[in-house]
């Protein structure tokens, strides 16, 4: 259902269930999914790609082109899954030749003033607080939940099960499952009520509360902490993935609190 005072280029491919309210702007090379409802005063610009059921709130632009002083109008997108939700004047910019796209993953929820800037992948299950800036290439992995007005630099890696606290700068990595708060951005401990809400068991959260205590409670650096946790810990799906995170950083893990 369009309404009449929207404007639909003939281009954009819609599927025939999706709701379009008045004032909508829906560019050339856009393709909406079943279901989908686009709020009044939404724009959706070129290159947009939205999944299935989603919702998007009066005055979000979706797509625009990147604040990037390098982007020379190449041909990007991005990318919305199923089930997403954003709401009043979010910004998603559209990648650079960098990556090619910028992804939101399904049943995420951008909550209202939030931006996601060029070539930045967002996982499934995510939750970004108001206000929260997200600069360009960043990941933020399945199920991490932003709280309001983090600001998120550059080529940051956010891992899954992550809660972060409101007003937090965040310039370095954050490795899974933990909490994030302080300034600078320090570890909080584990995410225990996510992981629990979740479905993690007792015994696995105390397993990975346990490689977090040698990490950031034992005075070592993160080389021969690591080695440590390989040596002295069974090898477990969550084990390896901490350690494989946190060796792959490229901007290095925040501190402990203790480490300042």
């Amino acid at each position: 259902m369009i309404q009449p005072l929207a404007y639909v280029n003939p281009g954009a491919k819609i599927a025939d269930t999706v709701v379009i309210e008045p004032f909508v702007t829906i560019h050339k090379n856009v393709e909406i999914g079943e279901g989908t409802w686009i709020g009044s005063n939404v724009t959706i610009m070129e290159g947009a790609r939205i999944g299935k059921n989603c919702k998007i709130f009066p005055g979000a632009v979706i797509s625009a082109i990147p604040q990037d002083l390098k982007f020379n109008g190449e041909d990007t997108t991005t990318v919305i899954g199923d089930n997403t939700t954003i709401r009043e004047c979010v910004t998603i910019n559209r990648g650079t030749v960098s990556k090619g796209k910028t992804v939101i993953g399904n049943h995420c929820l951008l909550m209202a003033y939030s931006h996601v800037a060029h070539d930045t992948v967002l996982g499934n299950h995510v939750i970004i607080g108001n206000g929260t800036q997200i600069a360009g290439e960043v990941v933020i992995h399945d199920y991490a939940i932003l709280s309001g007005l983090v600001a998120v630099h550059q080529f940051v890696n956010i891992g899954p099960h992550v809660m972060i606290s409101g007003g937090s700068l965040v310039r370095k990595d954050v490795p899974p499952y933990t909490k994030a708060a302080r300034e600078p951005l320090s570890y909080e401990g584990v995410n225990s009520i996510g992981l629990r809400r979740r479905g993690f068991t007792a015994e696995k959260i105390g397993e990975i509360q346990e490689i977090y205590r040698k990490l950031y409670l034992r005075g070592m650096n993160n080389s021969k902490a690591l080695i440590i946790i390989e040596t002295e810990m069974p090898a477990t799906q969550e084990r390896d993935e901490i350690i494989t995170f946190i060796r792959n950083s490229d901007r290095g893990v925040m501190k402990g609190y203790g480490s300042r």
